[in-house]
This record gives structure tokens, C-alpha cells and sequence, in this order.
């Protein structure tokens, strides 16, 4: 009989569960340290009232959204980055100009997928548009059952709350454009409102961790630096 080879690395990452398994290094944040779900709620179950309502809503939104809203919401889908923000901070605002605001986006990014997955996982909650199929999604789409959080959303506000931290004079429309950008997951049709819900919350669990890295902090100051000279903005005091 022929003997099966089967890594050892591998056995030992199926020891450790679905969990974790394939979940990106993190930058600032490990999935151990945010014990994200300790902290999220269930999410509705596909046969509960509330998501029957949130598939109301979906539809609702379905019927009415314009060509513009619907561009403006594909263009979110394919853009998780700081630079989502740029309608808020000008055309200075760009990854060409802010290499170092760039590199500190992305490892914040980076961090969105870290803690994410082992909910998507764990909650495994069946996208909208698959449990009802006579939503029309304009986004994306997924044969998977990941839906909550979203992480789109979850990259968003975590974007949004690092971008208040360099450029604090903006804060609330920064907050205003993170709002509009989870919105668009509801208008692209592939998240339920709870989704989005969830990762805001998730998103100020992981940012509250995030801060109190030292690296962190580093890339933060720098980047700071970097894009408060860009856009002509004085420089600010550090404690």
C-alpha cells in the first residue's frame, strides 16, 4: 500500500482548530489579544424575525438606490485602504504622494483580517443574497457563509479611527465618511445591517488594543508627520 505524506506542519495546524487557521501575521493586533468572540453578539438567526427585516431592508434599499449611489458603493467594494478618506482630506490625499501614510495603512489593514476571520468563521452566518435569492448584489459575492462582520467595514472604521489620530481636526467627517462606507455594504447588497453593526464595534475593540503598541505608535507618529506637512496642516504636539 502506498503511504500518505502529510506534513507535520499541517496536522499541527488542524490541532489548533478552524479558527485561526491561514489568518494573516498580525502588524499591531493578534485575534488572542481583541478575544473578539467574547465580545460580538450572535448574529440573528437566518430564520429569526430580525433578519427577515433586515432582508425588508436590503430590498428596500435594493428598489431605490440610485447609479449613483450604486457606483459610489462598488467603488467602496474594491478599496479598503486610508484612501477611502480622500473625498474628506483633498487630492493631496493619495498613496503616491504619502508613501509612509500608506505602508501604516496597510499594516492597519492588515489587522482588519487578523481579527475578523476567526468571527466570520465562528459565527459562519450565510450571506443575504445567498439565503434570500432574489436579491440582486452589485458588489462582490461569496459562495462562503462569512457575512458577520463585515470586513470592509471593520477596515473602514479602523482606517477611520487611525486617519482621526494623524488628522483630528477632520474627526467628524471622518466618522460621517466611515458611516457611508459600511452603508455601502448594505447598498451593494452583500451584508445585513447587523453586519455592519457588529464591526464597528469590532473596529473600536481592536483600535483600543492597537494604541497601546509601541510600534504602533511609531508608524503613527511618522505617518502623522508625513501627512500633516502634505496637506499644509501645523505640526502637532505629542504627549
Amino acid at each position: 500500500m502506498k503511504k500518505l505524506s502529510f506534513p507535520l506542519f499541517a496536522l499541527a495546524a488542524l490541532a489548533v482548530g478552524p479558527l485561526y487557521v491561514h489568518a494573516a501575521t498580525p502588524s499591531f493586533v493578534s485575534a488572542e489579544q481583541t478575544r473578539i468572540m467574547q465580545i460580538l453578539p450572535e448574529p440573528p438567526a437566518a430564520d429569526s424575525s430580525v433578519t427577515r427585516d433586515e432582508l425588508a431592508l436590503l430590498h428596500r434599499l435594493q428598489d431605490s438606490r440610485t447609479a449613483q449611489q450604486a457606483a459610489q458603493a462598488v467603488a467602496d467594494d474594491h478599496d479598503e485602504s486610508i484612501f477611502i478618506y480622500r473625498d474628506v482630506l483633498g487630492d493631496k490625499f493619495n498613496a503616491a504622494l504619502l508613501p509612509v501614510t500608506a505602508a501604516f495603512s496597510a499594516r492597519v489593514k492588515n489587522d482588519e483580517e487578523v481579527n475578523t476571520l476567526p468571527a466570520k468563521r465562528g459565527f459562519h452566518r450565510m450571506r443575504p443574497y445567498n439565503l434570500d435569492k432574489t436579491l440582486q448584489p452589485i458588489c462582490k459575492t461569496k459562495t462562503k457563509d462569512d457575512s458577520y462582520p463585515s470586513g470592509h467595514t471593520t477596515a473602514g472604521y479602523l482606517q477611520a479611527l487611525a486617519l482621526i489620530e494623524l488628522v483630528p481636526e477632520k474627526r467628524d467627517a471622518i466618522l460621517a465618511r466611515a458611516a457611508d462606507y459600511g452603508n455601502n455594504r448594505l447598498v451593494c447588497g452583500v451584508h445585513y445591517p447587523s453586519d455592519v453593526q457588529a464591526s464597528k464595534l469590532l473596529a473600536y475593540s481592536v483600535h483600543a488594543v492597537m494604541t497601546n503598541n509601541p510600534r504602533y505608535q511609531k508608524e503613527m507618529d511618522a505617518a502623522r508627520s508625513e501627512l500633516r506637512k502634505a496637506l499644509g496642516l501645523s505640526a502637532m504636539s505629542v504627549n
